[in-house]
């Protein structure tokens, strides 16, 4: 089993490395994330007309057709300059529709999420903030040829700048009859919006749902399990993210301790200092090792994909919000005020963490599926 990247890989890496450097750099980012809509409009079509949106979305409907290994180049880049957009939050409702929406669904949604027309999201969290099928308590009401849906949903990615949801809701008595109906933006009774968050680069925002009817033709061929996937996958997505995120916060908290001189003699001489570096350039190596894995067994439908998702979701749930806390340190007092760039960092980490399940989630079900 190989893991490195082909050389096309590489140079679609190199492409967005030079894109982003060219239009996203953090000082660029800091600006971006004060506008209303908290992403660049005019950055995001530019993105979708290079084919990044829709590259993993199918040919037919205006995709590329590639796999998410692909993808995790373009995610480990973006995650590099904190990049503000929402590309995780469209790919996923655009899965959503390709694994469980028949031909006429794909038809209808797929190709406006794959040109950066429509942004999409997955709406899955409640009140209870739980991952399980019991978190799912928004009802879906039969009425003739209708679903009515009454309830709201919380912590939704990029809600206040989606045109379409992807919605779980409760389908019967059954504790996983979960199914999935898609919600556009402007329906009767649908009102979205973002909600004050730490990480300015990642927003977060509730649906709310008021006697909404939803046709049959919106509703997807998806039980708890197709669910679940989506949120293992949403869990391996983030993670691959975070790689380069981390991978930038051990660059730059390296950077200054060179630069910073107590005593007469940079500090990354200490051994104060070192340590905790090489303890995070560790991690950042474990969990890209596990992430890479995760990603490939997805793209392969291999039955180890929940359990390899969860390893390294936990592992960089636990590990990455403590590297921005250490890279804050490290600058010593000026660490966390707003000029210096590792403060961003240490708020991504608080974000991530729990998107898709913390580590104690994660850390359950790895030992609920390895039988203990």
């Amino acid at each position: 089993m190989n893991f490195g990247f082909t050389e096309e890989q590489e140079l679609l890496r190199a492409e967005v490395r030079k894109f982003l450097d060219q239009n996203a750099s953090l000082e660029e980012v800091r600006k971006i994330v004060e506008s209303d809509e908290g992403f660049d409009r005019h950055l995001w079509n530019r993105m979708a007309e290079l084919g990044w949106i829709g590259l993993t979305m199918p040919e037919a409907q205006g995709g590329m057709g590639l796999g998410f290994e692909t993808f995790l180049v373009v995610l480990e880049e973006t995650g590099r300059s904190l990049f503000p957009s929402p590309l995780i939050s469209t790919l996923l409702a655009a899965r959503a529709i390709e694994r469980f929406g028949s031909e006429a669904q794909q038809a209808r949604w797929l190709p406006g999420l794959a040109n950066g027309e429509t942004i999409g999201t997955l709406a899955v969290l409640e009140e209870s903030d739980d991952w399980s099928s019991s978190g799912v308590r928004l009802e879906g009401k039969r009425d003739g040829g209708e679903t009515i849906l009454s309830g709201a949903k919380h912590f939704v990615p990029d809600a206040g700048n989606a045109g379409l949801f992807v919605v779980a809701y409760r389908s019967g008595a059954d504790p996983e009859a979960v199914s999935l109906a898609v919600v556009e933006e402007g329906a009767d009774g649908v009102a979205a919006g973002h909600l004050p968050a730490m990480d300015l680069t990642k927003r977060l925002g509730k649906l709310d749902l008021d006697d909404v009817r939803v046709a049959d033709d919106a509703l997807l061929a998806a039980d708890w399990a197709g669910v679940q996937s989506l949120i293992d996958l949403g869990a391996a997505l983030v993670t691959a993210e975070t790689v380069g995120a981390a991978e930038r916060a051990l660059e730059i908290t390296t950077e200054f301790a060179k630069q910073r001189i107590q005593f007469d003699s940079p500090i990354g001489r200490y051994q104060g200092v070192k340590h905790p570096l090489a303890e995070m350039f560790v991690d950042i190596e474990s969990y890209k090792s596990l992430v890479y894995y995760a990603i490939w067994a997805i793209d392969a439908g291999d039955d180890v994909a929940p359990l390899a998702v969860s390893r390294a979701k936990a592992y960089v749930s636990e590990t990455f919000p403590m590297a921005g806390i250490s890279g804050v340190q490290l600058h010593g007092g000026v660490g966390f005020t707003w000029e210096y760039d590792i403060q961003l960092f240490l708020k991504r980490g608080k974000w991530m963490r729990p998107m898709f399940g913390d580590a104690d989630y994660h850390y359950d079900r790895i030992a609920d599926l390895g039988g203990l």
